[in-house]
């Protein structure tokens, strides 16, 4: 990687202890580039503070549920401040359809995620089986698509025969490369008016990736959430409090969530993501039924000391299949 503000200093105990600085920087932002493409790393895949709004990324069960024609997109900007900070941005849609007279629902998901010299492009596609039970609706889902995995590697490595060059390393990259993979997923998502509830499995494959140096993979990740509308005395205010979390096995991340929704327009509140970041969530919906979300999180680990935060964006719509707005139908809390 480059580091355009390195300099050398020599004869002074000042410029030794600068430059000390600077390669610790550089050695450090490296390792967590390497660690990327290791085998058996941790998390991957992208964190998003409006889980509520992105299910079906994670959950192809959710497809048709709401009964609606659902489209939302999301960019997040994580770490600010930081090189090659984590980028995303997400487009799904989903709709319910009848197949062979089956009640069913259909979707798609498209994202583009960058972090370091690491850029992935996915695009999957997804169908749910939905069945009634007991008060609510339940989506038994499957998704099946591919992932293009391209690194673009750009070493800075300091001269002296202490640092190791990238050739010298038989896991570590060195020319851009391009690996296209498959990619499949499983989820069973149930709503009712009041709640919801749901569990998946993203990755079920563990798709590998062969590049000239190391066959790095992407680990199941396995998520849960659920969701309730409390309804407040004032009949125009209601509390969304819901709870998210995912895990690849080793690592277990939770999130939980409280927000407070005005006349089923206006909504905000707060997000706790356990050990990493506190989280306000701001949002509302416009005349013309297009809702509008912002996202700001303080980190709450040490990584705060280089970085401003991370923001998040996030547009929604929905409607029914006669192409007009629904007014009325609000099957599930995860459509604010």
């Amino acid at each position: 990687m480059h580091n355009q503000n390195f300099i050398y200093f020599t004869g002074s105990l000042t410029g030794k202890l600068l430059r000390y600085r600077v390669v610790k920087r550089l050695i450090l932002t490296s390792l967590v580039s390497i660690i990327l493409f290791c085998q058996g790393f941790s998390q991957q895949d992208p964190l998003i503070s409006h889980y509520m709004l992105n299910t079906l990324t994670y959950n192809p069960g959710v497809a048709g549920t709401s009964g609606l024609i659902c489209a939302t997109a999301i960019n997040r900007q994580q770490w600010l401040g930081f090189r090659g900070a984590p980028s995303t941005t997400l487009f799904n849609i989903n709709s319910p359809v009848k197949l062979f007279g089956i009640n069913s629902g259909v979707g798609l998901v498209l994202q583009s995620d960058n972090i370091g010299f690491d850029k992935d492009i996915s695009a999957s596609l997804a169908y749910s089986y939905l069945t009634d039970l007991g008060q609510g609706k339940l989506g038994i889902g499957i998704s099946a698509g591919i992932m293009n995995k391209t690194l673009d590697p750009d070493w800075y490595i300091p001269s002296g025969d202490i640092h190791t060059p990238p050739s010298g390393d038989p896991l570590i990259p060195e020319t851009k490369e391009s690996v296209v993979t498959f990619d499949a997923g499983l989820g069973l998502y149930y709503t009712t008016d009041k709640y919801y509830a749901a569990i998946s499995v993203t990755h079920i494959n563990q798709p590998k990736f062969k590049f000239s140096k190391g066959l790095p993979y992407l680990s199941r990740h396995f998520y849960m959430t659920a969701g309730y509308t409390l309804q407040l005395p004032n009949p125009s205010f209601e509390v969304l409090p819901s709870v998210f979390s995912y895990s690849d096995g080793k690592v277990i991340q939770f999130n939980v969530t409280s927000l407070v929704r005005y006349n089923k327009k206006v909504w905000g509140g707060v997000s706790y993501r356990v050990g990493d970041a506190l989280t306000g969530i701001l949002g509302l919906e416009l005349f013309n039924g297009i809702k509008l979300g912002y996202a700001y999180d303080f980190p709450l680990s040490d990584i705060r000391r280089n970085t401003s935060g991370s923001h998040e964006f996030v547009v929604n719509y929905c409607f029914d299949i006669g192409l007009g707005k629904s007014q009325m139908k609000y099957k599930s809390i995860r459509f604010l």
